[in-house]
């Protein structure tokens, strides 16, 4: 998994809308990247929802929000209708930036063992650096402990 230092492994991804977006068009600001991992389940609508009532908040730092997963644009779209999601989400199926990022790891659920995301959430730098790394976010609190730290 990245950490903090580390140069951020530059990402093409699809929107939820099918524009192609890259890390490089964020550069010279900080941007937020969590990855999660799956569309419209329990523990991924409370954290893209708590991003989502605290969007105001990341408006006003001048920080935007991307979440990827290896759901298709058609999938993020429909996520982003159902929950009223403001910011980008970007589909990754061939986990281009899932990988580069680290964050796809051998998971244990009730015994069996797995690959899969590890929820995980990012803050690059406007140098394109890894400011903070924090692995194993919890879906509830994530988005104001992304804040805090934000807010210095």
């Amino acid at each position: 998994m990245l950490e903090v230092g580390m140069k951020a492994p530059g990402f093409t991804l699809p929107d939820q809308d099918g524009n192609m977006v890259s890390l490089e068009d964020f550069k010279g600001k900080r941007v937020v990247v969590y990855f999660y991992p799956k569309d419209s389940t329990p523990g991924c609508t409370r954290q893209a929802c708590a991003f989502a009532a605290a969007w105001g908040e990341f408006e006003k730092l001048g920080v935007p929000v991307i979440g990827i997963s290896r759901d298709s644009s058609a999938s993020h779209r429909k996520f982003a209708d159902k929950n009223s999601l403001p910011f980008i989400l970007l589909s990754d199926p061939e986990r281009q930036a899932i990988e580069a990022f680290g964050v796809w790891q051998e998971k244990k659920m009730y015994g069996k063992v797995s690959m899969g995301i590890v929820r995980s959430t990012f803050i690059i730098g406007p140098d394109g650096t890894v400011e903070k790394a924090m692995p194993k976010v919890k879906p509830d609190t994530n988005a104001q402990e992304v804040l805090e730290y934000l807010r210095g």
